[in-house]
């Protein structure tokens, strides 16, 4: 356990100081959306490219992996929609909080600490648990969102949220980074070596800030969420992220594997630890930009990632 804790804890002290750095104002507040673009637009791409495209096309392409960690992502957002609905959290609220306790932060948190944990093997699979994510959970809960506002809209409602989530799908440079990257193994591209080195750099950057800019954005978050709210309305979609989804991840893999699929136990190892990692940070700003509350999101995200810190370390202790 004390060496799982050796190469974890630098990640989540990185986390801290950002939380710390926002929370003491050393970093201003408006800061922080161009730290956040930096990672998503530039750093974050890089890596994930690098990843992808020196690695081989087979291990990035993987229908098991893709199968299984899609159905678990399915049955999560059925469930935690099945526990939270009520007077007060309606279908907006709702979805953005089935979304939280479905999405990990694979590609700002899980990409670095697996790659360091395992080694670069386990990339693969965390970038198709990217695309998962990104592309068809994200849409769900999106196209969810928007049934509060469907009554009496009907299918012009729906198709517009649908509209929504394929933009947000399209914008996104990290699904086109991992996209490309597996184009350019597939052909073995290589950028001219004065472009490489550029390319590199920036992916070099991308741990230490993407973890530094997570722990500024929760801070940001709950200096903005200020107004009082049960425990209840947000402490169990945390648990439920932390224990519920990778134990399901486990379960529906090992009776997977026990059916015939072809998912080699490495890669189960990787998608339940991927599935053991706090609540995705970017889900707060997808609430904010439908206009959840996203106080509430910002809750469990907070609290997903202060607690993560042991109940990860455990997991990777067990595991591997």
């Amino acid at each position: 356990m004390l060496n799982v804790l050796l190469v974890t804890f630098p990640f989540f002290a990185l986390v801290l100081a950002g939380y710390v750095a926002a929370r003491r104002k050393m970093l201003p507040l408006e800061a922080i959306p161009g730290l956040n673009g930096f990672v998503l637009f530039f750093a974050l791409p890089c890596m994930l490219f690098r990843f992808g495209s020196t690695t081989p096309i087979a291990q990035l392409l993987d229908a098991s992996v893709f199968g299984v960690y899609l159905l678990c992502g399915l049955v999560m957002v059925a469930v935690t929609l099945a526990v939270t609905l009520n007077d007060r959290i309606r279908w907006n609220d709702g979805a953005m909080g089935a979304l939280v306790a479905a999405f990990p932060n694979a590609g700002f948190m899980g990409v670095p600490l697996l790659a360091a944990l395992l080694g670069p093997n386990a990339v693969a699979t965390v970038m198709a648990a990217i695309l998962v994510d990104m592309v068809l959970t994200s849409s769900l809960c999106i196209a969810l969102s928007r049934l509060d506002g469907a009554q009496g809209q009907g299918v012009s409602a729906m198709l517009d949220a649908g509209r929504k989530a394929l933009t947000g799908v399209l914008t996104n440079p990290m699904a086109w980074s991992i996209l490309l990257g597996a184009v350019a193994s597939a052909v073995q591209f290589r950028f001219p070596v004065p472009v490489e080195k550029t390319v590199w750099l920036l992916a070099d950057a991308a741990s230490p800030v993407a973890l530094f800019t997570i722990g500024a954005v929760l801070a940001r978050s709950q200096m903005q969420a200020n107004h009082p709210m049960p425990l209840s309305d947000y402490v169990p979609v945390a648990l439920m992220k932390l224990f519920l989804h990778p134990l399901l991840v486990l379960g529906v893999g090992l009776g997977a594997m026990q059916l015939g699929v072809p998912l080699q136990p490495a890669a189960l190892t990787v998608l339940v630890l991927i599935a053991c990692l706090p609540s995705a940070s970017n889900v707060s700003l997808l609430a904010e930009r439908f206009g959840a509350d996203n106080g509430r999101i910002a809750r469990i995200i907070l609290v997903s990632t202060a607690a993560s810190f042991l109940s990860f370390s455990a997991a990777v202790n067990l595991l591997t």
